[in-house]
């Protein structure tokens, strides 16, 4: 019998079109061919809990009504301040869940199913705490976290991170590691193309152990652009996550920003349709 082939699908994080307003966004990824579009919610509210609900519905409909959908969150803990979900300090910890719960229900309401938790400053192990230490609370939030997204589908996506922005999982390897014994099926790993170019292994080897981990993946370059702007070869990374039957979106997420964004998406969505359909 045949392999049955599924399309990869592509997904722009709004963020990319820099003091655009979504409205805006949704229409334009939908225009270049986008399959969905993903949220930092920064770029809504200062926080989630100041999206109401009657905007969450008008978003998700705005999508729905141009042919796309909202693959989920990202960016999620830029604001309010104080936030950590390995803080030594029990409050900050308790609030952070409370905050993350909101998340889960905003990213619900919006139809995403994917939650990418970077957020690397608010995952920093405090001076004076253990690597240990950060570690057992860091599961502990995410747990409970992963905890209330039970009854739906969405699932948080811990990203592991160079180590230029981060001092807390830094490699595929540690953050299987954490999600393993976390050991929650709404806890698991987005990947990272920029962040895994710093690894010592190479991507498709990454892509290839995280399988059965992956919820969620970000596409973009070794020079935090557009796939194809850097020297990153997507071929390969195509094909591991064919080889795995990755079944969620590849999302273009850049660092680096330029005047004309819809061309820059334009660019990175062309190049990886013509990796993935090599």
């Amino acid at each position: 019998m045949a392999q049955r082939k599924t399309a990869m699908k592509f997904a722009v994080c709004n963020e990319l079109f820099d003091g655009w307003d979504i409205e805006r966004t949704i229409q334009t990824a939908a225009q270049i061919g986008f399959q969905a579009v993903e949220i930092a919610p920064y770029t809504l509210a200062p926080s989630v809990t100041e999206i109401s609900k009657q905007r969450r519905a008008e978003i998700r409909r705005m999508a729905q009504e141009s042919g796309i959908e909202v693959a989920g969150l990202h960016w999620v803990l830029v604001g309010p301040q104080g936030l950590q979900i390995n803080s030594p300090d029990a409050a900050v910890r308790h609030r952070t869940l409370d905050y993350l719960l909101s998340v889960v229900e905003c990213c619900h309401d919006l139809g995403g199913k994917a939650i990418v938790f970077g957020s690397p400053n608010q995952r920093m192990v405090s001076p004076g705490l253990s690597c240990q230490q950060a570690w057992d609370y860091a599961k502990q939030t995410l747990g409970e976290a992963a905890g209330g997204a039970e009854g739906t589908e969405v699932c948080i996506g811990l990203e592991p991170l160079a180590p230029k922005l981060t001092n807390f999982v830094n490699t595929a390897e540690e953050a299987r590691r954490f999600v393993g014994e976390v050991n929650h099926p709404h806890l698991r790993i987005t990947l990272d193309c920029f962040s895994m170019s710093s690894e010592s292994v190479p991507i498709p080897q990454i892509i290839s152990a995280t399988r059965g981990y992956l919820c969620h993946f970000h596409a973009n370059d070794d020079n935090r652009r557009e796939p194809g702007s850097g020297s990153l070869d997507f071929l390969p990374i195509a094909r591991s996550l064919k080889e795995i039957e990755y079944p969620a979106y590849v999302s273009i997420e850049v660092f680096e920003f330029e005047k004309d964004p819809q061309a820059m998406a334009e660019r990175g969505l062309k190049h990886l349709k013509g990796a993935f359909a090599a």
